[in-house]
């Protein structure tokens, strides 16, 4: 788990890259934890005080298991993971797809961003209500 030159920066509020990528914004509260998606209040009750961008970090893998009957529009088989991302000492899970099956407990990976993370067209619902972007996770 490392991070590129971050030291103890406190958020990173940012726009999207000049490409047009979001940040994966988890939220950082008063009381020092972090959660990935953030939350109105932290799970201690703490306020929101900044974001961090766990784009900019790797992650290890903490599990990870393979869907074969995933929703419709998400490819099959669809590989999941729970990560671990260490920001500052404080330790922040996120699950998400994976961009591969060649993965292993412990292996290091990093947030790639995708577009479309399923076909809207799939589906009985609105394709609008569909339209999935966000981020997956590719070994180092």
């Amino acid at each position: 788990m490392s991070h590129e030159d971050e030291g103890s920066a406190t958020s990173v509020d940012r726009d999207p890259d000049a490409d047009g990528t979001p940040p994966m914004e988890a939220t950082r509260y008063a009381d020092g934890s972090i959660t990935y998606p953030g939350h109105p209040v932290a799970p201690g009750g703490a306020e929101p005080v900044g974001t961090v961008d766990l784009s900019e970090y790797t992650a290890t893998v903490v599990t990870w298991t393979t869907s074969t009957a995933p929703p419709p529009g998400v490819d099959a088989p669809n590989h999941l993971a729970i990560v671990e991302f260490d920001v500052d000492g404080e330790p922040v899970r996120a699950l998400g797809q994976l961009t591969t099956d060649e993965i292993g407990i412990d292996d290091e990976v990093t947030p790639v961003y995708a577009a479309e993370l399923r076909d809207p067209e799939a589906g009985i619902r609105e394709p609008e209500s569909q339209d999935w972007d966000g981020y997956r996770f590719e070994p180092v």
